[in-house]
């Protein structure tokens, strides 16, 4: 498809080597451009979107600095491998085994070890906004809030900040600067408060200057954003996840059986 060049009624106002790098990137991201193969090639691409040889390197180095091709000038520019993940985040809700990595991380991993978290801080914050909401807690409130960084083969991939109720985390390991073992899904409900339901929200952000950094994004790329609350007995919530990742790396998979 040739994307106009001029001006009209509803047109899309964005550089024409952007408009066609968001073509490619969506082609990308479908599977329409398989993973290893090859993009179209220079030539190809000036017939297509009616562009000049700059306007297509342009467009091709915006999907490299984003990770999702691989190339170099005068070689054919390929779609890099193991970029774009489908996450299952119900995976995030089952403990590890003895020893074990955190289920969520190895799948983020694909089977490979370069995959770890961080912890970047653990403290009790005031709350506010959609979490404080979440967590029933009035404004201002604190919570104990874990700070986290998932990283797969050295690039930071998520950040993750989970909030707990002070009269649930305090005086326990949710409260400690340090690994817990099998994950707070072990260790919840060793604290009396196990998992009864969990409900995310989705949505698609602009980030904000601390993700932007954190994620080492290439430009104003949205990010996922989910806001997980997990809860207990007597439908309290007893934890509340913001987890962040880079939007046109990840898409999240949710299964459902009818009827439950």
């Amino acid at each position: 498809m040739t994307v106009p060049t001029h001006d009209t009624e509803g047109a899309d106002p964005r550089p024409l080597h952007a408009r066609i790098a968001a073509d490619l990137r969506e082609e990308i991201m479908n599977g329409d451009l398989a993973v290893g193969g090859n993009l179209p090639s220079t030539a190809q691409l000036k017939t297509r979107f009616d562009a000049s040889n700059a306007t297509i390197q342009k467009a091709l180095q915006l999907l490299k600095a984003e990770g999702l091709a691989v190339g170099r000038a005068g070689a054919a520019v390929t779609v890099r491998k193991n970029r774009q993940r489908a996450v299952h985040p119900e995976r995030s809700l089952t403990p590890a085994p003895a020893g074990a990595a955190y289920p969520w991380l190895a799948e983020m991993a694909e089977g490979r070890p370069a995959a770890r978290s961080t912890l970047l801080s653990v403290a009790e914050v005031p709350v506010t906004g959609d979490v404080s909401a979440a967590l029933r807690l009035p404004e201002g409130r604190s919570a104990v809030c874990r700070r986290q960084l998932i990283s797969i083969d050295g690039e930071p991939a998520e950040l993750v900040n989970s909030y707990y109720p002070v009269d649930i985390a305090r005086g326990t390991a949710l409260a400690e600067p340090r690994r817990i073992s099998g994950g707070t899904p072990a260790l919840l409900p060793e604290l009396g408060h196990p998992f009864r339901r969990s409900v995310d929200r989705v949505s698609a952000r602009i980030a904000t200057q601390e993700q932007y950094a954190a994620l080492r994004l290439p430009g104003d790329l949205p990010v996922l954003r989910t806001l997980r609350t997990v809860y207990g007995d007597g439908d309290r919530p007893i934890e509340v996840t913001v987890m962040v990742k880079a939007g046109h790396l990840y898409e999240l998979c949710y299964e459902f059986t009818p009827g439950t």
